[in-house]
């Protein structure tokens, strides 16, 4: 299988991946062991009425579980079983007792809970939801390699959608802390301890508000879906990251963040 190119960590590794991002996703993609996956999803979701049908073939499960970064729970099949047939309406579902958000989003994108429409069998759905395994696979090779690339990536894919549909500012910020990977973007961008996460809720919010204005002149999280503030903030990620790793280039990383935060 195609493994993705990193020739440096930091910025300068980001901007190489960045302009070779379409190529490289691309030759990834043609392996014959994803090409094998994507195409048993394609001919079979379209069969799939309830979340027993679809956790029974593990191939399908790799692909829908993978299109959300959830394919470590691949072997916990009454765990998933259980999150798709709850489905999200209800209150107490499951998926929605999860400060995970994508356990939701992923129970939601299905439509298999009782009382629900399965959207297994529109003609959008494979497509949809291949497009977003391909692109966690990619970020998962990627993150092989260093893993601070794999977070960027995920970033910019995902966190547009994150803080950009309805809510207040303190709901989208709570969901930032809820998907692992956009928590560790702004953990590291802010310069937050690693402890941090193990204070109360409410005060780690007020912390995130806060330091996102000082240092971005963001404190609504909807603000960091307009692609210059992500590109602020995942440079201070990128940069600070690499600041903390020390080693080759860590005075231009330095260096960099101080412009970044000026």
């Amino acid at each position: 299988m195609y493994q993705p190119v990193i020739i440096s960590s930091g910025l300068v590794g980001w901007q190489f991946l960045q302009r070779t991002y379409d190529q490289q996703f691309t030759a990834f993609n043609q392996s014959a062991e994803l090409k094998r996956d994507t195409d048993h999803f394609i001919e079979n979701i379209g069969s799939v009425r309830s979340a027993e049908d679809l956790v029974s073939d593990r191939r399908m499960l790799t692909v829908a579980l993978g299109a959300f970064g959830l394919q470590d729970d691949i072997n916990n099949r009454f765990f998933i079983e259980k999150m798709l047939s709850d489905g999200t309406t209800a209150n107490d579902a499951l998926a929605n007792r999860f400060t995970d958000t994508r356990y939701q989003d992923f129970s939601a994108a299905f439509g298999l809970g009782q009382g629900e429409i399965p959207r297994t069998s529109r003609p959008d759905f494979a497509a949809e939801i291949i497009s977003k395994y391909q692109a966690n696979s990619f970020e998962i090779a990627t993150g092989n390699q260093d893993d601070t690339m794999r977070v960027a990536l995920y970033a910019e894919r995902v966190l547009p959608d994150v803080v950009g549909g309805d809510g207040s500012s303190a709901q989208k910020w709570f969901s930032i802390m809820g998907q692992p990977p956009l928590r560790n973007l702004f953990e590291t961008a802010l310069g937050l301890p690693d402890a941090f996460g193990q204070a109360d809720i409410d005060f780690q919010l007020g912390v995130f508000q806060d330091r996102a204005e000082r240092i971005f002149g963001v404190s609504d999280p909807a603000e960091f879906a307009e692609p210059e503030n992500l590109e602020r903030v995942v440079n201070a990620f990128l940069a600070r990251s690499q600041l903390e790793a020390g080693g080759a280039g860590s005075s231009s990383a330095a260096i960099a963040l101080t412009l970044l935060q000026a």
